[in-house]
């Protein structure tokens, strides 16, 4: 069991004060709901949910490690669309605020904010894919969604196991065309940069490589690969897919076919997935 980790027996069922957003299948629950509280994520779980997660488990003493959703996929992008609801929710009851007895009226024809539909965006993207990679889903092949990076904040939207190896995924919903650029060279330092459209945006690359190190550092000699999957980029007809800073850009077609490659090599690919769901459990 991971150290300081939190089971499923130190949860909480309580009548929520505020209103939130279940982390497993991302409905909305009002102020007044029953509902699980996990403290150590500050998360909460509908009563349905929960009794799903519990009746596949044993009783008796042995007990998985943590939350015994730890060791499941995992839903993809629930942590963003908890976010965005949460967005929402709150742009709503500052118009309602603001607006008083018109306060309905002015949510129903407000537009949502870009930084709340950005949200909104990335869950869906993250949603897709991740139903992609569940169809490639098989004895070597595991898949884990929306994972918590420990003493973080931050999150990595997929993880696949492959016999090859470990694949980090970020997803992106960017417009524009994905491109490599190559500064310096034979008298100056050879430096890549990842372009979308007219836009510098290697501190994503930056991201995903941060989150393949701390992956390295805890699975030790399995190989990790880091990959950007850019949804509804303009990527070109032919080819496009390139590597930037020993991250993989490419789109989900290009990652599926990637990934489905990587049926040889002598990663135990079950005994992993548990050691990676244990440490990196849902966001």
């Amino acid at each position: 069991m991971e150290h300081g980790g939190v089971g499923w027996w130190d949860l909480k069922q309580m009548r929520l004060r505020y209103a939130g957003v279940c982390r497993l299948c991302g409905n909305l629950l009002p102020a007044g709901t029953e509902a699980i509280y996990e403290p150590e994520s500050k998360t909460v779980c509908c009563m349905a949910c929960a009794r799903e997660a519990t009746a596949t488990i044993s009783p008796g003493p042995e007990l998985p490690a943590g939350n015994p959703l730890t060791i499941a996929s995992g839903v993809a992008g629930s942590s963003a669309r908890r976010e965005y609801e949460r967005r929402k929710v709150k742009d709503e009851e500052k118009l309602r605020q603001t607006w008083g007895r018109f306060g309905g009226l002015a949510v129903a024809l407000a537009k949502e904010r870009p930084h709340t539909k950005a949200w909104d965006r990335g869950a869906t993207g993250e949603e897709r894919l991740g139903s992609r990679l569940d169809a490639l889903a098989s004895a070597d092949f595991a898949v884990l969604h929306d994972r918590r990076i420990p003493a973080s904040k931050a999150n990595i939207d997929h993880i696949v196991i492959t016999r090859g190896g470990i694949w980090v995924i970020d997803v992106k919903r960017y417009k524009g065309r994905p491109e490599l650029k190559i500064e310096g060279g034979i008298f100056r330092p050879r430096v890549e940069k990842l372009l979308i459209g007219r836009r510098d945006c290697t501190k994503l690359v930056e991201g995903v490589r941060w989150q393949v190190d701390v992956m390295c550092g805890f699975v030790g000699d399995v190989p990790v690969a880091g990959v950007l999957c850019f949804i509804e980029a303009d990527w070109p007809l032919i080819d496009g897919a390139f590597s930037v800073r020993g991250v993989q850009a490419l789109w989900p077609n290009r990652l599926a076919e990637v990934l489905a490659a990587q049926a040889v090599g002598n990663v135990d690919v079950e005994a992993v997935r548990h050691a990676v769901a244990s440490r990196f459990r849902p966001a």
